[in-house]
């Protein structure tokens, strides 16, 4: 039987258990949350630490599956294949809180792996995988430091904060904020917002830690029932004699080394350094050096070098106020930013801070082009989308380039989140928008450049946006009990430093926020102050964005398409698609445009390449869906011709009868002694009878002619008997045929005098004439 314990969170039950599904990896526990969120982990690691790397090798996997919403996958192949972009950002939700708590010089590979087993699709679970993989790890025998929980923050429409929102709920509230923690402090935040103030943001963070305690408290007292003793792994450390000969004989030499400002330049210097000691240390000669520093049994000198990197760096920062730089605590990169940077594209901006470059692209696109969204959580289609690439020449480097890592997917995501509260809404910008954000060059914080190139991009574009966006990163650095807040980190800052807090906002406030923290956690105090160091930053950056372009432009780019919107009634929508589409592509076809969509509420989006082309294509689809009303008066052309008249189509798709009666003043012998197929004609709507059908009359807009005459009222051309004298279902002409202009019954003419009409074709229904009484 397993053990278990609940707890009340947001209104829900939550369920921790373990001792019955997956007993042969280190630890695993299953925590149901609600009526339908049910989550197994599973942790295990290596017998053995993996040699020669100097990184803690973690995996962390949440695997979505999607019979856990009762889904067959779509397309050709019914298996599970490369994971979502949401279960890449729900992997990484994982990894960022637990990492740091895995003991240091730990190289056991780990691997921590969430299944989602069912799923509410409208209460996202990744939250409640990161509770599971911190009580897997908390059962297991895996040494770890501190049970780990995480909780989503969103608010009610009076602004009361709310744990666990559902996703309808995220819009009412303006704000989803996913926070990870211990019982002590908090490792993550992330999330996007509506632009909300900081003071909104932290009092949520505290919000939130008050639920992550009690589900840590929960976790702790089972582990105490059902915990494995944790299991002696070996920890790998450095040479301590080799670690005080190289403190010794090279502190002065980190210490300059640290001095250089210019980052390569830096780089070079301690690649220098490593090769002194080496030679010195070992003897060797310098042509053997560097088969040596890379022996991965040699992998002492790096980590000495980076510890002293380390420890240079927080003298400088906490005791000096000084940066690797040169720069102040809190000072900001140079800046200098283009748009319009190149022609084709419809809108490009190129963002340049430090030695950080990004260049973004903008493309418009048709509606059609949104992003569907097939997974386990009804999530909606996006009709923004953001990539972000990092190239390895960015950082000088020579690598294989493949598909986007999760890094590459987790960046691209947070750019997206920050730009999405200041996007026009779909109403009045119905355009897809995709984004992609080159990495030129990077030495820290090339995400929120990311962000900043974005604004310039969209601008560019000419879609209008509600206000510039810029993003800056914050760091940490500690020193015996002391601190510093840096603004806008550079890469040696983020990689020694202890945190990496990343905020992008408006001037009016944040609209997306992720922090990372690689110690045991931090106070909300040190938050409080890195977002107020945040904010100056964020606006100073914007006064550049600013002065670069000051708002959107008016008109879009010349290779952009034009989108139309046209609103038509529901029951039309089958007319202008036509049977298999055979309507719609005609128009297409015709008039040039690239697409038209039609959505279920009536709404026509034309993307045309240019005006004309659209405003045709909306005319055509203005009189398709045009209400006729009998008398009014339309120019159409000549479909077609049977004996007893024309078909005559008036608008796209919509065709009536014109009688031969109703042709001219005169009497007619034959239809085509006054019209031919592809002739235009005026002609007037006489009656729309009960099954839609039109009757038309162009002899009643002659002058000192009447459609409305003997013939009508005897149930002719313009009369109820419908097309031109056929009965009402279209079958041949009832008791009379025209003679001198008059009408007498059939039965009293002669037979030859009877006109031979081939009705053969048409459907017929005897119907019962009704006999006049006389009185």
């Amino acid at each position: 039987m397993p053990e278990s314990i609940s707890l009340e969170i947001g209104g829900r039950t939550m369920v921790i258990e373990t001792g019955e599904l997956a007993k042969q990896a280190n630890g695993s526990a299953v925590v149901r949350y609600g009526d339908q969120n049910v989550v197994l982990c599973a942790v295990t690691a290596s017998a053995k630490p993996r040699e020669g790397i100097d990184f803690f090798p973690l995996t962390c996997d949440f695997e979505e599956k999607m019979y856990a919403a009762g889904k067959i996958p779509g397309g050709f192949i019914k298996r599970e294949g490369r994971p979502s972009e949401h279960a890449v950002l729900s992997s990484r939700q994982i990894d960022r809180p637990i990492r740091p708590l895995f003991p240091d010089g730990f190289r056991n590979d780990v691997q921590i792996v969430a299944t989602l087993l069912s799923v509410d699709p409208e209460l996202d679970a990744d939250v409640v995988g990161v509770c599971a993989a911190g009580a897997a790890l908390a059962f297991s025998d895996i040494p770890f430091e501190k049970t780990v929980a995480a909780v989503r923050v969103g608010r009610d429409e009076k602004g009361k904060y709310i744990i666990n929102p559902t996703l309808p709920q995220y819009e009412t509230g303006g704000m989803e904020i996913v926070v990870a923690g211990t019982a002590d402090a908090v490792m993550m935040v992330e999330g996007g917002a509506n632009e909300i103030s900081e003071e909104v943001l932290l009092e949520a963070v505290e919000f939130a830690h008050e639920n992550i305690r009690a589900i840590v408290a929960a976790i702790d007292k089972l582990s105490k029932k059902v915990a494995k003793k944790k299991r002696e792994f070996p920890l790998l450390k450095v040479d301590s004699d080799l670690n005080k000969w190289v403190r010794k004989n090279f502190e002065k030499d980190v210490a300059k080394a640290m001095r250089i400002t210019e980052k390569q330049e830096r780089e070079r210097a301690f690649d220098e350094l490593k090769r002194s000691a080496a030679i010195e240390r070992c003897g060797k000669k310098d042509d053997d050096i560097l088969a040596l520093l890379e022996n991965p049994a040699n992998k002492d000198f790096e980590k000495i070098i980076k510890s002293m990197e380390e420890d240079e760096l927080r003298i400088m920062v906490v005791d000096e106020g000084i940066r690797p730089d040169g720069r102040k605590l809190d000072e900001i990169r140079p800046i200098w930013c283009k748009v319009h940077y190149v022609p084709r594209v419809h809108g490009s901006g190129i963002f340049t801070r430090g030695q950080t470059q990004v260049f973004t692209a903008a493309t418009l696109g048709s509606i059609s082009d949104k992003q569907r969204l097939d997974g386990v959580v009804a999530l909606e289609d996006k009709r923004y989308m953001h990539y972000y690439n990092f190239p390895p020449y960015s950082v000088g480097e020579t690598r294989p380039m493949r598909g986007p890592g999760r890094r590459e997917i987790g960046h691209g995501y947070l750019a997206e989140r920050a730009l999405v509260p200041v996007l026009p809404p779909r109403e009045d910008f119905p355009y897809t928008l995709r984004l992609i954000s080159e990495v030129l060059e990077s030495n820290g914080s090339s995400s929120m450049a990311s962000v900043c190139g974005s604004t310039l991009a969209l601008m560019d574009a000419g879609v209008p946006i509600t206000g510039h966006v810029a993003g800056v990163a914050m760091g940490l650095i500690i020193k015996d009990g002391e601190y510093a807040i840096l603004s806008d980190i550079q890469g040696l800052e983020d990689a020694l430093g202890e945190m990496d807090f990343k905020v992008a906002g408006t001037k009016k406030g944040i609209t997306a926020v992720q922090m990372d923290i690689k110690v045991s956690g931090i106070t909300t105090e040190i938050m409080r102050e890195a977002m107020a160091e945040a904010k100056k930053g964020r606006l100073s950056i914007i006064d550049k964005l600013a002065a670069t372009i000051d708002k959107p432009n008016e008109e879009l780019s010349k290779f952009a398409p034009r989108m139309i919107v046209v609103q038509i009634p529901i029951g039309k929508i089958k007319d202008v698609i036509g049977p298999g589409g055979k309507m719609i592509n005609k128009i297409i076809e015709e008039t040039g445009v690239e697409k038209i969509d039609i959505e279920d509420d009536g709404k026509v989006f034309i993307t045309a390449l240019d005006g004309e082309s659209g405003e045709k294509a909306k005319e055509i689809i203005s009189m398709m869906t045009k209400e006729i009303r009998a008398g009014e008066v339309y120019k159409g052309t000549v479909m077609r011709i049977i004996p007893i008249g024309a078909f005559v189509q008036i608008l796209p798709g919509k065709e009536g009868l014109v009688h031969i009666s109703q042709l001219a003043a005169q009497r007619v012998a034959q239809v085509e002694d006054v019209v031919n197929v592809g002739d235009e004609l005026e002609v007037k709507v006489m009656e729309i009878d009960g099954q839609g059908r039109l009757n038309l009359s162009h002899k009643a807009l002659l002058a000192g002619a009447s459609g409305d005459d003997d013939h009508n009222e005897r149930r002719g051309g313009g009369g109820r008997g419908g097309f031109g004298g056929r009965s009402r279902d279209g079958g041949p002409p009832r008791d009379h045929a025209p003679r001198d202009g008059g009408f007498r019954p059939r039965e009293e003419r002669p037979e030859e005098s009877q006109p031979q009409v081939d009705v053969s074709g048409l459907p017929h229904r005897p119907r019962r004439r009704r006999q006049r009484t006389d009185e």
